[in-house]
């Protein structure tokens, strides 16, 4: 199991690794939260941020 300070290095520089990924990430999350888009749209949306999280989880690999 890795270190915390070594798991945060690890995230942070897979969020830098991957910066499209991340930008639409981030921008999706801040959307869903403070804009409160129409209700088909937040799903596509909440799906879409779904995806990110599993492509993101997958290429970090934290738990190996």
């Amino acid at each position: 199991m890795l270190h915390e300070n070594a798991m945060c290095k690890k995230i942070i520089n897979g969020f830098i690794d991957y910066p499209l990924i991340t930008s639409i990430f981030a921008v999706d999350f801040i959307i869903l939260l403070f804009l409160r888009p129409p209700v088909f749209f937040s799903f596509i949306m909440l799906g879409t941020l779904a995806v990110c999280c599993m492509y993101l989880g997958q290429k970090i690999a934290l738990f190996k």
